[in-house]
């Protein structure tokens, strides 16, 4: 249990780390031709990563911190397919070669809201256009709401292979306070829809320090999701940012869980699903021990990219739809988040990146030691170093800094090897920020750091 002197101490808003640096960082510097000359550079012999922003829902999760669109109709669903098959044909353009690809994800938004036919029809080009590795992962977000039969079909014919279903809370009243109401029923019956259709990969997002929470809460919607027999969970603390997402503002702030509460459902989650077997993956993830995640973090190959924990080796990720972040050997590209401005540039031929940052040496060794400490919750600075062929007195300050937080017992020193401890697990991310040479504490654009 983690004392209150702690979570005042260390309860900071603080980035993700799904990059380095991270996206406020990013600037108008890296444009549309920044970008496309750093596709044409990469190699051909490597395997991509794929991501496709839908940005459409049915309906707006009060909670919900994506940049989404909410419609009644298709048409301008319909409309959006048209233009990211264009996209996907401007990308091809700039690259020199049929490029293999080890992993495609669907993210949004709700890709579950596309007509079964554009689904199809977006698969049939990237295959036309990319090498899709006998073994990739195809990977989609689902809103069990709109997941109907034909676009499971769908994703059968196209070799999906796992789904990430949005369940946050399977409490009535937790689920009304944010404008998500689905029954553990109906979300029964799209995992057994899946599963009858051979893709058996099934991952759930859970929520906690949403509005009427409780601990008692939780934990049944804990024991209901494992009744459910999901491969993988992620659990994700509430972002409560309505400076920036108007829409959160429907959210009756009195009913929210303080910072103490947010700590005590943390723990709570964590210790539920240990109990049920499953292995704690860095931050926020977790996996039966026999799933291919639970084996990459005990070898050492666990990644992360902005879908967060992933399996995914792949040096490069190219996002496409608005929004959607780039992640180069280069550095990073964000697409315009207009959807205007970006269907324009598409239709134009062009790139449609508004911001972005070419990452220097310093950026990459500070990358990998935040990405080892997210992943892993340890690193070697003397390994790091030396792949990076630096002395590691380039880190004296950051060590000494790390020193002090081990009195707090959340972290641990031993010649050089920064080891975090079970109690600084869900601090993690404030043990990165001593890396962060970019961080603005004085900032709001960041989550809490639980």
């Amino acid at each position: 249990m983690i004392s209150t002197a702690l979570h005042q101490k260390y309860d900071l808003r603080l980035p993700r780390y799904t990059s380095y640096p991270t996206a406020p960082h990013f600037s108008p510097a890296v444009n549309g031709v920044v970008y496309r000359r750093w596709l044409s550079e990469l190699d051909p012999k490597q395997p991509l990563s794929l991501y496709f922003h839908v940005p459409y829902c049915e309906e707006m999760c009060w909670f919900c911190g994506c940049n989404t669109k909410i419609t009644k109709h298709y048409s301008p669903v319909g409309s959006y397919v048209d233009v990211l098959r264009a996209e996907i044909k401007n990308v091809l353009s700039a690259l020199p070669a049929k490029y293999p690809v080890a992993h495609i994800h669907f993210g949004g938004g709700s890709p579950t809201i596309l007509k079964a036919d554009d689904l199809r029809n977006i698969m049939e080009d990237i295959q036309r256009g990319f090498d899709i590795l006998p073994d990739a992962e195809i990977a989609i977000e689902m809103d069990p709401r709109t997941a109907k039969p034909d676009f499971m079909d769908a994703m059968r014919d196209c070799g999906f292979t796992r789904s990430s279903i949005g369940v946050q809370d399977f409490n009535e009243t937790v689920q009304r306070a944010v404008n998500r109401v689905q029954s553990f029923d109906l979300v029964a019956n799209v995992v057994a829809n899946l599963r009858e259709r051979g893709m058996n990969g099934i991952n759930v997002d859970l929520m906690y320090g949403l509005p009427f929470q409780t601990l008692q809460g939780v934990i049944e919607t804990v024991d209901a999701t494992v009744a459910l027999n999901p491969d993988r969970l992620s659990v994700f603390g509430y972002a409560h940012v309505p400076w920036m997402k108007k829409h959160q503002n429907l959210i009756p702030t009195e009913a929210l869980p303080d910072t103490a509460q947010r700590w005590a459902q943390y723990e709570a989650i964590q210790n539920r699903l240990a109990e049920h077997g499953y292995v704690a993956i860095g931050l926020d993830h977790f996996a039966r021990a026999d799933d291919d995640m639970a084996k990459s973090m005990l070898a050492g190959e666990l990644h992360r990219n902005f879908q967060g924990y992933t399996t995914d080796r792949a040096e490069a990720l190219i996002g496409m739809g608005p929004s959607a972040i780039s992640s180069l050997p280069q550095g990073y590209a964000q697409n315009d988040p207009a959807l205007g401005r970006w269907k324009r540039c598409v239709e134009d031929g062009l790139m449609a990146i508004e911001k972005g940052i070419a990452v220097t040496d310093e950026d990459r060794i500070r990358r990998d030691i935040i990405n080892e400490l997210m992943c892993h919750l340890s690193v070697d600075l003397d390994e790091i170093c030396r792949d990076h062929d630096v002395p590691v007195s380039r880190f004296a300050t950051q060590l000494d800094d790390i020193r002090k937080m081990s009195v707090d017992g959340i972290v641990t020193v031993c010649c050089n090897t920064i080891t975090v401890t079970d109690t600084g697990r869900p601090l993690v991310r404030a043990i990165c920020a001593v890396f962060d040479t970019f961080l603005d504490h004085a900032q709001k654009r960041h989550s809490q750091a639980v």
